[in-house]
């Protein structure tokens, strides 16, 4: 079965090793809503054969979180209803129009265009995909959106931030649980991984407005609000920390001197990505 994670919201958790993504189900009196569709059409089953299994009001909306492969690709799989961002469904009608056999993915990689971890982890989990069919979502929206689904509500909303810049996220406020999505992660796309200081102030803040107990990222199992929160101020802290430096050594002894320690793994990935950013600003 699905975790349950509220009195009406289950999960099926993130799985690393073929990347597949968190999956949510928030399920009212009426009809019931799915969050992000999978990264595969097996993934896509495997998540809908769980469903068929609970006595709850029929799955008949797909919400899409953002246009990354390992959110959409089971989406005609399901075969439901499907809503996103309007920019969402622009980088989905282009995936459309482009090829996805070993040899396109590799060149695709070369030209900078796909990352080498999403082309592994696409071939991982789909190792053949002569009869892979995208589809577009249904209904679009720009800003935010409430949905009833008779007795609960979601609200979906448009949030941006560096990992993609079409991010939305789905709020449950009679549950107070928020489906994140990948939004808080690094930007993957252009270079080395990394972060925007002013761009992650924007986001967080539109996060906060809410009031959440607990949160679901796309990669991570659901956090408290103390655990997300610990590590959000920390990330903040880290690139306030960073400012403009452009030169990892110099943020690294920066971080040294107003915490007097030295970064743990973690946060010296933090700095990096923030290093980087800065440097991507620059060019």
């Amino acid at each position: 079965m699905l975790k349950k994670l509220g009195n009406r919201v289950h999960y099926m958790p993130q799985y690393s090793e073929t990347d597949r993504p968190t999956l949510g189900l928030v399920c009212g009196d009426n009809f019931s809503l799915i969050v992000d569709s999978g990264n595969s059409p097996a993934h896509a089953k495997d998540f809908l054969n769980l469903i068929e299994k609970m006595e709850i009001a029929p799955a008949k909306l797909v919400v899409i979180t953002h246009w990354h492969w390992d959110h959409i690709f089971g989406m005609k799989t399901m075969d439901l209803l499907t809503i996103s961002h309007d920019e969402t469904k622009k980088k989905i009608e282009y995936l459309q129009t482009v090829k996805w056999d070993d040899a396109s993915l590799d060149a695709r990689v070369k030209t900078g265009e796909e990352i080498e971890f999403c082309s592994n982890m696409i071939k991982r989990e789909m190792p053949t995909r002569d009869h892979l069919e995208l589809r577009a979502p249904d209904l679009t929206f720009n800003n935010k959106i409430e949905i009833d689904l008779g007795g609960m509500t979601c609200v979906v909303e448009h949030v941006g931030g560096v990992h993609a810049q079409d991010s939305s996220i789905i709020y449950i406020p009679d549950e107070k649980i928020m489906f994140l999505g990948d939004c808080i992660y690094q930007d993957f796309y252009s270079g080395e991984w990394s972060y925007d200081q002013n761009e992650l102030t924007i986001l967080l803040d539109k996060i906060k407005k809410y009031d959440v107990n607990v949160y679901l990222t796309g990669h991570q199992d659901p956090k408290t609000h103390a655990e997300m929160w610990s590590l959000m101020d920390d990330l903040s802290s880290i690139g306030e920390i960073v400012g403009r430096e452009t030169a990892l050594d110099s943020a690294v002894a920066k971080f040294n001197e107003i915490r007097s320690i030295m970064p743990n793994e973690e946060q010296l990935e933090y700095i990096q990505n923030f290093v980087c950013g800065n440097q991507k600003k620059l060019r």
